[in-house]
């Protein structure tokens, strides 16, 4: 019982929240034309930042004002094209959009007050 208890909140929770894909150039362009929030995160499996990041943006998607997110997740190891379409010089960078707008940029920063307010320029 207690398992479809948890299992029940877990799909109510993710029923509000962003929606998080690997990076696709088509899926990119329409949340842009959309003007949807984007947050794309450039992560290396390997990277204890990135991991630092991750867990925190987990957290922020959970608030309702960051629901309508779309984040894409860029592998700066296998997606070297997207890294460098991005202008980005190393992992662990968070890029936000708002529609078509770059409005913030974050390199290797895991304050999360910090975090929700780049991801703040995305509202």
């Amino acid at each position: 019982m207690l398992a479809l208890v948890v299992g029940g909140m877990t799909l109510v929770g993710s029923a509000v929240a962003a929606e998080r894909y690997a990076y696709d150039a088509a899926r990119f362009a329409k949340a842009q034309s959309d003007g949807e929030p984007i947050l794309v995160d450039i992560t290396a499996s390997w990277c204890p930042t990135c991991k630092a990041q991750n867990a925190i943006i987990e957290r922020e998607l959970l608030k309702p004002e960051f629901a309508r997110f779309v984040v894409f997740d860029v592998d700066f190891d296998d997606r070297k094209d997207i890294v460098r379409r991005f202008g980005a010089s190393t992992q662990s960078t968070l890029i936000v959009f708002k529609g078509e707008k770059e409005t913030a940029r974050l390199i290797g920063g895991t304050d999360s007050g910090v975090v929700e307010a780049m991801m703040r320029r995305g509202e």
